[in-house]
This record gives structure tokens, C-alpha cells and sequence, in this order.
């Protein structure tokens, strides 16, 4: 299937999904990701889940990173849709921004190559760690300006798509993804 197909066939699937299916899914995929070889690493980029969209919640996450004194970091859209990244602090204030993303007014911004850990909202996923996400491009641009071994992981509350016929090679592909039922290495 095409990105636009899966996007349709993802959004409506998501759609589906009810707020508490929600909860334990994301609170699944958050208990999976303990089982990475990724807890050595200190900065890890979290985004803020938009819950009308029926995003993975990252609260969950969030709480485990938290708890395990890690640097969290958190984009913001700006300009010419690139990305920022702001360390996440007890006094940090957030805003959600047009689309419903919860962001931080302002804050220290850390630069990508900072970045050890990328979690990554998507729609869907392939067996080969090709990823679908809404289409504006904002995390393909942010990740390439990443570190060549930062550790880029998907979240999902579905399985691996059988493919996507449209990958090109501007698309970063995962190295993990996780779902409620596996993680995949990729």
C-alpha cells in the first residue's frame, strides 16, 4: 500500500480504539520499551501525544524516563515546519499549539546531536522499519540532522504493514518499533 492509503487505513483504525484500550496499550508499549538496550543513554526525545488524534500516550514513558533520571526532551513546531527541542523540567510550561501537539513556551534548547533516544509517533510501519507518519515531513528533517547512532524507535498500536510501496530514500527508517503484543528490531 501507498503512505496516503495507509494513512486513511491507519487513521480509521486508531479511530476505533476507545480511551481506556488506549490507556493499557500505552501503558504496554511503555513497559516493553524497559526490555531495549537503551537505558545506558542519558537524552531521550519524547513527543507529547495528541490525544484527540488517538496517539500511543507517552505519559506512561514519560513516568519511566522520569523515574530513571533521564534528560527528557520534547520538540516544538517552528518556522518553515522544523522542529526545536527543549529539555522537559519540573517548571516547564506547555501549550497545546494549533494542531492540539502540547508544547513548551520556552525553555533550554538542546541540540540534535545531543540526542541519544528518539521516540517516534507514527501511523504505521513495515517489516523493514519504514515508517508512515502524517505526512508534513518534520521528523524525517529533524532525524537526519540527528547522530547517525541515535537510537530511532517507533510506537505503534498496531502490527508491522505487510509494506509501503512509496519509500524513497529521504525517509529514515526505525530501528525498533514498538506495539502492545511486539517489539520489532529492525
Amino acid at each position: 500500500m501507498t503512505k496516503k492509503e495507509l494513512r486513511l487505513s491507519f487513521r480509521n483504525k486508531r479511530s476505533l480504539l476507545t480511551f481506556p484500550l488506549i490507556e493499557s496499550y500505552s501503558t504496554e508499549i511503555a513497559n516493553s520499551a524497559l526490555n531495549l538496550p537503551i537505558w545506558e543513554f542519558s537524552y531521550f526525545h519524547l513527543f507529547l501525544s495528541i490525544e484527540k488524534n488517538k496517539e500511543v500516550a507517552t505519559l506512561p514513558l514519560l513516568s519511566i524516563l522520569q523515574g530513571k533520571d533521564k534528560n527528557v526532551i520534547v520538540p516544538k513546531i517552528v518556522k518553515d515546519n522544523g522542529l526545536e527541542h527543549y529539555l522537559l523540567m519540573d517548571n516547564t510550561a506547555l501549550l497545546p499549539n494549533a494542531l492540539g501537539i502540547p508544547e513548551p513556551i520556552d525553555g533550554i534548547l538542546i541540540p540534535e546531536n545531543k540526542l541519544d533516544v528518539v521516540f517516534i509517533p507514527l501511523l504505521a510501519f513495515d517489516g523493514n522499519g519504514g515508517r508512515v507518519g502524517y505526512g508534513k515531513g518534520f521528523y524525517d528533517a529533524f532525524l537526519r540532522k540527528c547522530r547517525k547512532d541515535v537510537v530511532k524507535i517507533g510506537l505503534s498500536f498496531f502490527e508491522a504493514s505487510d509494506s509501503i510501496d512509496d519509500i524513497h530514500e529521504g525517509d529514515v527508517p526505525l530501528d525498533y518499533c514498538i506495539t502492545p503484543q511486539n517489539t520489532y528490531h529492525f
